[in-house]
């Protein structure tokens, strides 16, 4: 049975949170000495195939840089022993791949960030495994006198899972003979995943975010896996790779949230390429807060760039302005923010792998305005909890120009952005009940005020720009 809107509760700290997502192996090398033997050089060109030798004491000795900058919890790829630098080929779910480290050095991570307040999520790959997976393997050496045979889906024997001349005879995800999926119909299989989900956070992880699970077709799993986990810690986030509507799964019985790519998907449009105007993007922003529960709207894990997609910047043609505009709607917009590694220094990258290069630590590198803007809005967006858990209301979407208000008993907000190649000059109409008394606003950046008169506010925004004002009390 499903709760209803009223029963369901997300985590209070992910709403006020600003993540940070990690490729382990691209984003620093604390340990060369677990580099494995063909690690390449710091910064070679990435490809599906190369190690570059980042690893959890890497992550570990930047945190410093992350606190300096605002990021409050993190969001790792999975770290787990596999084959691949991406490691969502498991093969043990109980072991940190050597190459990133030690058990320790995981605990240690996790003891330093608690420390700091700081959080961490897990990739959590539970559709799937990789080929050398125990029970995997065990089919791969004993074919249907396997105990494993039912751990997976086979059609037929002998499978082929690594001769590409012949069909593999099993399901694998998207086709790669090197990701067979688990068949989670099974007890065993189920049991298997649901211990592991537990172990890890009672190992001190603060929540899971878990790929692919619109592939794991069973609702009465995931509500077993929200049960499992919230067990262990009622404080951990479960959040879910969806890219699009994703109500089925945010009913309060299976995740808190998920990735926000159709959030993504309106920024890229409006913003990056510009295909779309403001009134079109607002009705569109509008019915995507209201698809979803509030407790899970502001739980949401909002992100511009993923392992998954071409960087922020390079969406944007390069163009640092529209990058910009970009982090402004991210930070003052409902759902918990999350930062690619790398993006907040102006890294450039088509998709996977050009999206997974390693962090460039030479500041000289650095897109230094990109990086102080979302600096700022960091700190802009965890000086008032108007922007994590207030109120939303569009005042304005008319051509390229977007206005809306971010309220609460502490504060009131309005954001004005004009995505727009000429400056926008108009009267910005305050009406709206919520809004009817203000009468002075003052500018966050240059503490510009702006008088209000007759219930609007004369505005100047240029070209490409955005101004954010606060409500001044009497």
């Amino acid at each position: 049975m499903r709760r209803s809107a009223a029963d369901f509760f997300t985590p209070d700290w992910v709403k006020h949170a600003v993540f940070y997502q990690i490729f382990p192996d691209r984003f620093a090398n604390g340990d060369p000495s677990n580099d494995p033997a063909n690690v390449q050089p710091w910064g070679a060109p990435p490809t599906p195939y190369n190690f570059m030798g980042g690893d959890l004491r890497g992550i570990l000795q930047k945190l410093d840089y992350l606190q300096d900058l605002g990021i409050t919890a993190i969001y790792l790829n999975p770290i787990f022993q596999s084959t691949s630098n991406h490691r969502y080929n498991t093969y043990d779910y109980y072991r940190i791949d050597p190459k990133l480290g030690t058990m320790e050095d995981f605990q240690t991570l996790l003891r330093e960030m608690h420390r700091r307040g700081m959080r961490v999520i897990l990739d959590g790959v539970f559709n799937h495994c990789g080929r050398g997976f125990y029970p995997f393997h065990d089919v791969v050496e004993n074919g249907e006198y396997s105990p494993y045979v039912g751990w997976f889906h086979i059609k037929k024997f002998p499978i082929h899972p690594y001769d590409g001349r012949k069909r593999a005879n099993y399901e694998s995800w998207w086709g790669i003979r090197s990701l067979p999926k688990f068949n989670t119909d099974n007890p065993q299989v189920r049991q298997f995943l649901l211990d592991v989900a537990r172990y890890w956070i009672e190992q001190g992880a603060d929540g899971w975010r878990l790929d692919v699970p619109n592939e794991i077709d069973d609702d009465t799993f995931w509500r077993e896996f929200r049960q499992v986990v919230k067990s262990a810690n009622p404080d951990a986030y479960i959040v879910g790779e969806i890219w699009k509507d994703a109500k089925r799964w945010l009913q309060g019985d299976q995740f808190d949230a998920v990735m926000n790519y159709p959030l993504r998907d309106l920024c890229v449009e409006f913003v990056a390429k510009r295909t779309i105007r403001a009134p079109e993007f607002a009705n569109k922003l509008l019915r995507l807060f209201r698809r979803y529960p509030a407790e899970s709207t502001y739980a949401q894990l909002n992100l511009l760039g993923s392992h998954d997609t071409p960087r922020w910047l390079t969406v944007c043609g390069e163009d640092v302005r529209r990058a910009m505009l970009g982090y402004t709607l991210l930070f003052t917009l409902p759902g918990a923010p999350c930062i690619y590694y790398g993006d907040e220094i102006g890294m450039t990258g088509e998709a996977d792998p050009h999206c997974r290069a390693c962090f460039a630590w030479d500041r000289r590198r650095w897109n230094r305005r990109l990086h102080q803007h979302i600096r700022q809005m960091i700190a802009l967006r965890q000086s008032s909890t108007a922007w994590r858990t207030g109120q939303i209301n569009v005042l304005l979407a008319q051509g390229d120009a977007l206005a809306y208000a971010r309220w609460d008993d502490a504060d009131t907000f309005i954001v004005l952005v004009n995505n727009g190649n000429r400056a926008w000059r108009d009267f910005l109409p305050l009406r709206k009940s919520k809004l009817s008394h203000i009468a002075l606003l003052q500018d966050v950046r240059n503490k510009a005020a702006y008088p209000v008169e007759n219930k609007r506010v004369q505005l100047t925004v240029p070209a490409s720009s955005w101004v954010i004002l606060r409500a001044v009390r009497e």
